[in-house]
């Protein structure tokens, strides 16, 4: 009888019949203990998950109270009971319910030792964690619930998965979780350091990007009374008299496409209906003329009809149209206005963790240096200090992985700081110097104190900055395409740091006997062969191309349309303008072909030396593909003011579209080459290169 029972029960829960679920209950009270599922749920597991508030409340009122809290205590393969689901979802409704029944299930632990507080905090359901928060206080003292078994709290959790509003407000209730450590010795300012991508300094916006974020207002988020709690987070505020001009905007952020087309096409409907109506009203009248009888409607009515008919089909593309570029440009404008809230909040909680934390970490500092001195003495106390020293502190995460604000805010609080290294002996100027992080590095080099004393350092392998400046790993940091390109700005990131560093640095070896300069050969070997062949294929191509046009050119600059004058030997057409046309064209197409020529053959003659990349290579590169193309160009337009005079008179104006049509390749050809161009001349322009921030954050730390 049972098993039928919790069979009927599984397809009750399944099919949303919940009402015959209590039934179920009513017959047979021992199934709501019944574990329906793979994973352990039992049918009140199942109601919180599918969002039942109402079921869940009247079987909780309705059965005993042992018996229902038997049942909330009840625990799935996860270990998680259904306050752990409802705080998980963010159901504020359950979550009251629940914990007003019995409080201690707030201190309930899955299998990972989470609480349903943490649970809440992980997925970002900010309501239910207020109201968890607020029914755990008188029953629990200490922060324990706000931390699972692997030393993870709330405020790590909270900055990890980037809900940096409610991570605010976190570190104003729990003000002691900002110094906490996980059991891998990892603070939040640790977790937030990490995340580059929540920071201005690490995120790329192309110029029409950076101007929207720009002309965004952003608020900085404010803490408020307990209120609240109860009241939905924001971090966009506005005048109180700018409200209705609000209100009007939104609405036009709410207009959809879809609705649009939706309206204009019910009313082409009703006009459509009212035109048969009025065509049905056309017969009758014909046959009331016949009768002799007066018509109800006037019979230019019609035509009327079937005006506005075809005006509402114009209107309608038109407004489809026009939704669908305001859809889309909300969207993006909208995407741009969430990464700078990401960004304000993520400073703010950057500024917090920091000002709690700066007296702490100068204690910290004090201590291991005493440590360091007294550890002759005690043994065990060194190698704690040591291994609080070898651990990457949170201003050295950040200068590797480029979080600019937080490396000048961190020194800016705690000078001190500048003198934390990590287990390789590796300094913040060595790890953004290896790393290739130039938004931080031009920070440091700003700083006068700095450069007198971190600028020197060595790492426990000899390798100054010079030295991890020239070497070259895997992953491609610059944000430029081709081997060639990064070749390029390898080199130029070299000899950055060369001209900043002191003169006894140039030469100086580190522990395997290798300068740097010898390093970067080594390292960059590879690159740069990857980069010669490139420029080889592109020369040998584009130089083949040249020399077609180059040939082209010649031909065309000694033929003379329509020859010369019999008697005089001056061209017939002299002085017409197409005339002028073509022979400025064609000497411009044999000239820029040539030098195109010549350009592609220097390259291909090369001996692509490291230095060669650096502005040698790129310029001819450059200039070569711009005489490629108005060479191209060129003879075109010879071309078609070459043909202009066998064209007769009455179809001279049918042929401009085929001449366009014949420009149009070489259009295309060069549009989709600007990439190329914008990249050339800017790394020959820059002087500082562009950090490409799609390597992800594992990876940079793994290295």
């Amino acid at each position: 009888m049972v098993d039928i029972d919790v069979e009927s029960l599984f397809n009750y829960a399944m099919k949303g019949q919940w009402g015959e679920a209590l039934e179920a209950y009513n017959e047979n009270p021992g199934v709501l203990e019944a574990k329906i599922t793979e994973a352990e749920d039992t049918v009140l597991h199942i109601a919180v998950y599918l969002g039942q508030t109402c079921f869940v409340t009247n079987l909780l009122d309705k059965i005993h109270e042992e018996v229902s809290l038997n049942i909330l205590y009840m625990q799935n393969s996860k270990g998680n009971t259904p306050l752990h689901l409802a705080a998980e979802l963010g159901n504020v409704e359950l979550c009251h319910d629940i914990a007003k029944r019995d409080p201690n299930l707030i201190c309930g632990r899955n299998l990972e030792g989470e609480s349903p507080l943490f649970l809440a905090a992980v997925h970002g359901n900010r309501d239910a964690f207020f109201c968890l928060h607020r029914h755990q206080q008188g029953h629990a003292e200490d922060d324990s619930l706000a931390r699972k078994s692997n030393g993870d709290t709330i405020l790590h959790s909270t900055i990890a998965t980037e809900f940096f509003g409610l991570a605010l407000q976190i570190i104003e209730l729990y003000p002691n979780l900002v110094n906490s450590a996980n059991q891998d010795g990892l603070t939040p300012l640790h977790i937030l350091a990490g995340k580059p991508n929540c920071f201005k300094s690490s995120t790329r916006m192309e110029l029409l990007q950076r101007i929207v974020y720009t002309c965004s207002f952003v608020d900085e988020f404010e803490e408020t009374d307990d209120g609240r709690y109860d009241k939905a987070e924001t971090t966009e505020h506005c005048p109180a008299n700018y409200a209705t001009c609000a209100t009007f905007i939104s609405l036009f952020k709410s207009i959809d496409a879809k609705i649009l087309v939706r309206i204009v096409e019910s009313t082409i409907l009703k006009f459509e209906y009212l035109s048969c109506f009025i065509y049905a009203e056309q017969e009758h009248a014909k046959k009331a003329r016949k009768e002799k009888k007066q018509p109800v409607i006037p019979p230019n009515w019609a035509a009327t009809i079937r005006f506005l008919i075809h005006m509402m089909k114009i209107l309608l593309v038109i407004c489809g149209v026009v939704a669908l570029i305001m859809h889309a440009g909300a969207s993006w404008i909208g995407k741009i206005q969430r990464k700078k809230v990401k960004h304000v909040l993520a400073k703010q909680v950057m500024n917090e963790l920091i000002q709690r934390t700066s007296s702490v970490n100068k204690y910290d500092y004090t201590n291991k240096r005493k440590g360091s001195i007294n550890s002759s003495n005690d043994k065990e106390k060194g190698g704690i200090e040591n291994n609080r020293r070898r651990r990457m502190s949170p201003i050295l995460i950040a200068a590797k992985m480029g979080v600019t604000e937080m490396v000048e805010k961190i020194l800016e609080t705690n000078p001190v700081a500048i003198q934390d290294v990590d287990s390789d002996n590796k300094n913040v100027v060595l790890l953004a110097i290896e790393n290739r992080q130039p938004n931080v590095y031009s920070l440091l080099n700003k700083k006068s104190f700095i450069k007198d004393s971190a600028f020197r350092q060595v790492d426990n392998q000899g390798n100054s900055a010079l030295h991890l400046a020239a070497t070259y790993r895997n992953h491609k940091p610059w944000r430029v395409p081709g081997a060639a390109m990064q070749m390029q700005w390898e080199y130029k990131w070299y000899k950055l740091v060369k001209d900043s560093m002191p003169p006894n640095f140039y030469e100086r070896y580190n522990k395997s006997g290798n300068t740097a300069k010898q390093l970067f050969i080594s390292t960059h070997e590879r690159l740069a062969k990857e980069g010669g062949k490139w420029l080889t294929k592109t020369s040998e191509s584009c130089s083949v191309v040249a020399a077609l046009v180059a040939t082209v050119a010649f031909t065309t600059s000694t033929t003379v349309p329509g020859g010369p004058d019999q008697n005089t030997g001056f061209p017939l057409f002299q002085g017409e303008p197409a005339f002028n046309l073509f022979a400025i064209a064609s000497l411009v197409a044999l000239c820029s072909s040539v030098t195109a020529l010549v350009l592609f053959l220097s390259i291909l003659t090369s001996r692509f030396q490291e230095k060669d990349f650096a502005m040698d290579l790129p310029r001819k590169l450059l200039l070569g593909l711009t005489t490629l193309f108005t060479s191209i160009a060129s003879v075109l337009v010879s071309f078609c003011a070459g043909h202009y005079f066998i064209v007769e008179d009455e179809l001279k104006i049918a042929v401009y579209p085929i001449y366009a049509a014949t420009c149009l390749p070489v259009s295309f050809f060069a549009l989709v080459q600007l990439p190329l161009y914008f990249d050339l001349s800017l790394a020959m322009i820059r002087k500082v290169p562009q950090r490409c921030y799609k390597v992800s954050s594992h990876e940079l730390l793994q290295h």
